[in-house]
């Protein structure tokens, strides 16, 4: 499968397809058990639909091109995406926790299992072939709302398995409040995974510096450039500054040269070194700042030295 030619918004639009059809499924599952878990599931499934539809919106904006407004681009709209779905999953839990409770102190019998679990299983591969097409379309596009969604999709798998183990063990001891008590630990579990996304949003939106690995590729492709050039043993790089916004990636450096070296001579080997920084990492905008050695650039943050 060719994950690339799988855009963002081409699968959000198959995930809102699917929490469409997992809403029936879990809906009906839980109906006709009677089964807190079950439709506390189901009610996930609505949160899958809420913010699959929600990440399209933020994806498109992401995709928009600079502008005057805006000549960085939109790619930070992902951000909102993975905050919003946080927001909703503990949204999502704290009724999920309310109604079993309730259910709780009042249990019911429940009915029809086999069709019941039959119903979730389907649903749940369903969710867990997605999340997968997910995580890997989310890597070649470094979308954090792909990522999120996929992420909150498999969360959604496991919370499944953990309510069709528990249905079961409510069969074979006729222990009713296990039902119930097994919906407030998949609450839980699920409040556990929003805070993660919310958290994981707010670090997008504060400027987090690029990926441990894509740093270390900029810094080995400096040293490649270095040794790769003739003049490359009077060239020194430092101040090195990232930053990523969504599927973008920034870069900021100090390139020192002789100062007796023409700004042309100058200017040429910065822009072999442009262009050998943005073939080794995709997507990356560099602004590289030339200076005489012996001058350092005033007020400059504290950064890497190479």
């Amino acid at each position: 499968m060719k994950f690339a030619s799988l855009t963002p918004a081409r699968l959000l639009r198959v995930s809102i397809v699917v929490a469409l059809v997992t809403i029936v499924l879990k809906g009906a599952a839980g109906y006709i058990t009677n089964s807190m878990g079950l439709i506390s599931d189901a009610m996930e499934s609505f949160v899958n639909l809420a913010s699959a539809t929600f990440a399209l919106a933020m994806v498109t904006v992401a995709s928009r091109p600079a502008d005057d407004e805006h000549p960085y681009g939109h790619h930070k709209a992902e951000y909102f995406s993975s905050g919003f779905e946080g927001i909703l999953i503990i949204g999502a839990a704290i009724a999920i926790i309310w109604v079993a409770v309730l259910r709780l102190l009042s249990p019911q019998p429940l009915e029809q299992l086999g069709w019941g679990l039959g119903l979730s299983i389907i649903s749940s591969a369903f969710n867990g072939w997605l999340a997968f097409v997910m995580f890997k379309a989310a890597r070649v596009h470094r979308s954090i709302a792909l990522e999120s969604d996929a992420r909150h999709l498999v969360t959604d798998v496991w919370t499944s398995a953990a309510v069709v183990v528990g249905i079961v063990a409510v069969h074979l001891t006729g222990w009713l409040w296990l039902d119930p008590v097994l919906a407030i630990g998949v609450a839980l579990n699920i409040v556990r995974e929003g805070l993660s996304l919310v958290w994981r949003s707010s670090q997008g939106l504060m400027d987090e510096a690029i990926e441990p690995e894509s740093l270390a590729l900029l810094q080995a492709t400096l040293e490649r450039f270095a040794t790769g050039v003739p003049e490359g043993a009077q060239l020194r790089f430092d101040d090195i500054v990232t930053r990523r916004a969504g599927q973008r990636r920034f870069a900021d450096l100090h390139m020192h040269v002789p100062g007796a070296w023409s700004l042309e001579r100058a200017a040429g080997l910065r822009d072999g070194l442009e262009q050998a920084l943005i073939d080794a990492l995709p997507g990356l905008r560099v602004t590289i700042q030339l200076l005489p050695l012996g001058m350092e650039a005033r007020a400059t943050p504290r950064a890497e030295t190479l």
